[in-house]
């Protein structure tokens, strides 16, 4: 197809996106440049090229962004502690604002008119893809096919899909499958019979974490060390950003580690219930708290807790590029480079245990703290303490 403009579209290979594709050239007389975010997702390359090639496709761009995506987006938000609604790890949430991004470059590269996703009209993601696109390129234009297509079933796309000869996969016919996002990060599974709160998660729904039942009856131990806030050893061997998250995934799934069972809340204003699976995340943030908990001031730590619900609620309503966000990560990294050490963990049956923090700062004195008499602590000072906060209960 020759023409003159061009779409960018976010293509993961499969089904829905490849039903996109012909579906804007048909409805664009535009030229599709098909462009894939490598961010640790189980990919098959060979199959996305073959897929965007049988379409006519042309240009296809599959990009490897995992280092950027862990150092970047993730390491950031494991600094600051991001949890939504008390469980959510946002795996999902952090990895749009970097396809979206890493898509208007592409866009502006090949001079494209137009960016395209495949997030659904009832989903977080299109607001997620569209801030981040609205950002980078707020002349380029949107197109969200899900919001204008007439394609209003599984069934619909299905029949469209037979139609214009796309494949079928055997297990998306008949009843609507399970919705998987998957990157490095973690996996989200939702659908299906999760969509009723009242029936339990299925055991073959999850993809990197064995039950806590099934893990080995020894504990496993891991040592992660710190270095300015960030992860950089794993038992003290050096890794790069995404082969560090990649062995602690591993640890992690096989110990039962990292599973969430959650009914959030959309930032749209629909409930909705999702299985998550972020093992190496978990070990993450339950390590960073510890190694701040000896490197860090007590106003240092709780200005963190105290901002850390409004700085998980931006990156889950997409506002990663916002500024307010960009505020709250100053808070965040504000003595980071305070933060180095190691932290050992005990992982038993999808338990995290600290075994021990090691670390050459001297914000946990050991003298003042032992039960030991000492010189290092006035007591005669507690009284007054005592004495002015009591004059704050009236």
């Amino acid at each position: 197809m020759k023409s003159n403009k061009r779409i960018v579209l976010a293509y993961s290979g499969g089904l829905d996106t490849s039903i996109i594709l012909k579906w804007l050239q048909e409805n664009y007389k535009a030229e599709i440049i098909a462009y894939t975010a490598d961010i640790g997702q189980v990919i098959d390359k060979k199959k996305i090229i073959k897929n965007a090639k049988r379409l006519g496709v042309k240009k296809i761009i599959i990009k490897n962004l995992k280092d950027t995506y862990v150092k970047d987006y993730i390491y950031p938000m494991i600094r600051g502690h991001a949890i939504y609604e008390g469980v959510y790890l946002l795996g999902t949430s952090i990895a749009r604002p970097l396809i979206a991004k890493d898509q208007i470059r592409v866009a502006k590269k090949f001079k494209a008119y137009a960016v395209s996703h495949g997030s659904t009209g009832k989903g977080n993601d299109q607001v997620r893809f569209e801030l981040g696109y609205h950002y980078f390129g707020p002349k380029i234009k949107i197109i969200a096919p899900w919001r204008i297509w007439n394609l209003k079933s599984r069934t619909d796309l299905i029949n469209y899909a037979k139609k214009h000869k796309i494949p079928v996969p055997k297990d998306k016919k008949g009843a609507s499958p399970f919705s998987v996002d998957d990157n490095l990060f973690h996996t989200s599974t939702e659908g299906k019979i999760l969509e009723n709160p009242k029936n339990s998660a299925p055991e073959f729904i999850f993809q990197r974490t064995v039950s806590p039942e099934k893990a080995p009856n020894n504990a496993s131990f891991i040592t992660i060390g710190f270095k300015n806030g960030d992860p950089v050893t794993v038992n003290g061997k050096k890794l790069s950003p995404s082969k560090l998250l990649e062995r602690l995934n591993s640890i992690a799934g096989k110990n039962g580690i990292g599973r969430v069972d959650l009914v959030e809340n959309r930032f749209i204003g629909i409930k909705s219930r999702g299985v998550y699976e972020t093992p190496g995340g978990t070990l993450l943030i339950n390590a960073h708290r510890a190694i701040e908990s000896v490197t860090l001031d007590k106003k240092t730590m709780h200005k963190k807790d105290e901002i850390m619900p409004k700085y998980a609620e931006l990156i889950y309503n997409g506002y990663w590029y916002s500024k307010a966000r960009f505020k709250l990560q100053k808070i965040v990294d504000l003595k980071r480079n305070k933060v180095n050490g190691s932290v050992k963990l005990k992982l038993y049956k999808g338990n995290i245990i600290i075994v021990s923090r090691q670390t050459k700062s001297n914000a946990y004195s050991l003298k003042k703290v032992s039960f030991e008499e000492n010189k290092t602590f006035n007591k005669s000072n507690v009284e007054r303490f005592i004495n002015f906060h009591k004059k704050k209960l009236k």
